[in-house]
């Protein structure tokens, strides 16, 4: 019988906002090591990989719950189930022996994240995995402005901007979130243990789902839009907010978090 993992990857329709057909949830080693051989077959030269994390104080004094990775050759979503699997979300090889820690520190499988800085914290301070090969979409965003780069825009206002979708799907695209943030959003009387709630609540696999299926769109803008100097800058600033996120002194909250790179603003 085919599995979870082999069954979705067959199917190469375009994954839609609310599509709950093109997610797979990982929560077991067999299917682990699938994704990272599928994953270890990404195409060269332009990022297949699109990832983004979600936890309870999503940092490395918090947990990671969920790992979220849209792959665009597939075009399917996968939630893996960090909160039940633990470490060995990361250390189960595939077939060859790779493992998808390896995946994440590699330098030569280019992964897209959306501020990478908070998810690079959560991921090194549990799991002391080191990110590299990271495109980050924020950080491309502000390096295609024409006006000020003073500040760095948060996802909603890139996807409202930039994601060019229909007036459908910035409905539904608002209706999944709303859905979300009651079940997690302590201001609208949720609580972020909902991300450790098994089996995870629908409304929180397509909030989970849709941001990191979105994110490809961004890509294709902003990539579109900036020059070599600016990719060489952003891929190096990219790198940066990686590696400053692994130190001791990291604080990933307060207004310094909205600043735009060094020196970006004066160029």
């Amino acid at each position: 019988m085919a599995s979870a993992v082999e069954k979705v990857t067959e199917q190469q329709s375009t994954v839609t906002l609310e599509s709950k057909g093109d997610v797979v949830f990982i929560d077991d080693v067999p299917a682990v090591a699938q994704l990272v051989d599928l994953l270890g077959e990404c195409p060269t030269g332009q990022p297949s990989i699109f990832i983004d994390l979600e936890g309870v104080n999503l940092s490395r004094h918090g947990t990671v719950s969920i790992t979220q990775v849209y792959y665009m050759p597939t075009k399917c979503t996968y939630l893996i189930d960090v909160y039940t699997l633990g470490d060995k979300c990361f250390s189960t090889p595939g077939s060859n022996g790779r493992t998808l820690r390896d995946i994440l520190e590699s330098d030569n499988i280019l992964k897209v994240f959306f501020d990478v800085r908070n998810d690079s914290d959560a991921l090194y301070g549990r799991y002391r995995i080191k990110l590299a090969g990271i495109h980050d979409l924020q950080l491309m965003e502000l390096a295609t402005r024409s006006f000020s780069r003073r500040c760095v825009n948060g996802l909603s206002k890139c996807i409202d901007r930039d994601a060019s979708l229909s007036a459908q799907e910035k409905s539904d695209w608002a209706r999944v979130k709303e859905a979300g943030l009651r079940l997690f959003a302590p201001d609208k009387g949720g609580t972020y243990e909902v991300f450790n709630k098994r089996p995870l609540p629908d409304a929180i696999r397509l909030y989970c789902a849709q941001d990191v299926q979105i994110l490809p769109r961004l890509w294709v803008q902003y990539n579109a839009k900036m020059g070599q100097i600016w990719r060489e800058r952003m891929i190096a600033a990219s790198k940066a907010r990686a590696q400053s996120s692994q130190s001791a002194s990291y604080n990933g909250e307060g207004r310094h978090m909205a600043m735009a790179p060094s020196g970006w603003e004066a160029f």
